[in-house]
């Protein structure tokens, strides 16, 4: 396995890191180091394991409130097909990868579709 330096809140970290996810890592990092900078430049806190911790709840909030909306795309989504896929990759999507996102684009390609259908002549959603 890999090894690779980050850096947040100008604390350096050696991170074990899978052939092939660099790039997920350091995305990972820069949005901890975003959310840790916002708390600290927000004044809530100097303790840097207090800016962790409430860094984590507000990651894990926006996950789970993404996650409640993905489900309720896919519950109205025709792509989803019956109800045990929808199930299926919802619950794959929790786990988080590539396929969520390409099954994310096909929902809004979806909905986007089904609107300009409903709009008809007038016009195209986009």
């Amino acid at each position: 396995m890999k090894q690779i330096e980050a850096t947040i809140l100008g604390q350096s970290y050696m991170l074990a890191c899978p052939e092939g996810g660099e790039q997920a890592i350091r995305d990972a990092v820069a949005r901890v180091d975003r959310e840790m900078s916002a708390i600290r430049d927000a004044g809530r806190t100097k303790a840097r394991e207090r800016m962790a911790v409430l860094a984590a709840l507000n990651l894990a909030h926006e996950r789970i409130e993404t996650q409640r909306t993905l489900s309720a795309l896919m519950a109205s989504s025709s792509v989803a097909g019956d109800g045990r896929a929808a199930a299926s990759a919802g619950q794959q999507a929790v786990g988080g990868d590539s396929a969520v996102d390409d099954r994310q684009a096909a929902i809004v390609a979806d909905l986007i579709r089904r609107i300009d259908a409903s709009l008809g002549s007038d016009g195209h959603l986009l």
